[in-house]
């Protein structure tokens, strides 16, 4: 599994208009992006977030799926839409390619890596 996570501080002119058309846009990549697990556009509740108001979180079968993606037309384009929007924005990408294996196993895998 590869995790992708685009946390956003937004520009005051990122409305609710903004927000209905970025829900288009992540509905579009769900559509049309193989190997999508999952894909959304979220306020962000973290206490810490500091200032960081939305994510685009996200889970893709590999990181080869996760290439994919990057290049397809439905992210460029949700992408260029974005941009103007983000005042600024930070990425988390982490392959865990084992993660099916740690849920089934109730976490227990957790103990054997740790937090690195």
């Amino acid at each position: 599994m590869y995790y992708h996570v685009v946390m956003m501080r937004l520009a005051e002119a990122a409305g609710d208009e903004f927000h209905r058309r970025v829900a288009a846009h992540a509905a579009r990549v769900r559509a049309e992006c193989d190997g999508v697990l999952h894909y959304d556009c979220r306020e962000n509740t973290a206490p810490r977030a500091k200032g960081f108001t939305h994510a685009v979180v996200s889970l893709f079968e590999s990181p080869e799926a996760h290439h994919r993606y990057q290049h397809s037309a439905a992210h460029q384009e949700m992408k260029a839409y974005m941009l103007p929007f983000i005042a600024d924005i930070v990425e988390c990408n982490a392959d865990i390619p084992d993660v099916a294996a740690t849920v089934s196993a109730g976490g227990a895998a957790r103990g054997a890596e740790g937090a690195r």
